[in-house]
């Protein structure tokens, strides 16, 4: 037999993020699908939010339920399962092209790039029409993309040879 182990490099059983760089034009391509995604997210979060007060509420009463509020119960057992699997699906695609949820509430996104070296981050968030926004990794402040990156310029510093 043999006696080399079988086990993967990630033994936790979790999937590695990918390692992703991408440029501003590439970035602003995928916006029409991140806002899909994005707006399942936060709207899937703000009915989880308002449906599970009132299943809390019927489990903790379960024993003393009249039929009509345990069909109720049952029913609201039912829609959480569906949309925490919607929730699920949903943040696994956007995590599967590369990206970060950095407020799942709010809807804002993080597209990795590197910028002069530096681990950056374009910042896109729910409700803006494009991607405007960039900060450095470990840094909150979203700065504006400077014009002259859109127009064409390298993000990224070239070498001198």
């Amino acid at each position: 037999m043999n006696s080399s182990s079988n086990r993967a490099s990630n033994s936790a059983g979790k999937s590695r993020k990918k390692d992703v760089s991408l440029d501003l034009h590439t970035a602003r391509q995928m916006i029409p699908l991140v806002r899909s995604i994005v707006t399942d997210i936060v709207g899937t979060r703000r009915r989880l939010g308002t449906i599970s007060p009132e299943q809390e509420s019927l489990d903790r009463n379960r024993r003393s339920l009249d039929w009509s509020n345990r069909q109720r119960r049952y029913r609201l057992q039912e829609e959480m399962t569906q949309a925490e699997s919607e929730l699920k699906k949903a943040e696994t695609e956007l995590y599967s092209l590369g990206l970060s949820l950095v407020d799942a509430e709010g809807g804002r996104v993080d597209f990795p790039t590197k910028i002069n070296g530096r681990q950056a981050a374009f910042s896109w968030q729910l409700g803006e029409e494009a991607l405007e926004f960039w900060h450095y990794s470990g840094e909150l402040t979203r700065r504006p993309i400077p014009t002259d990156w859109i127009k064409g310029a390298p993000i990224r510093q070239r070498r001198e040879i």
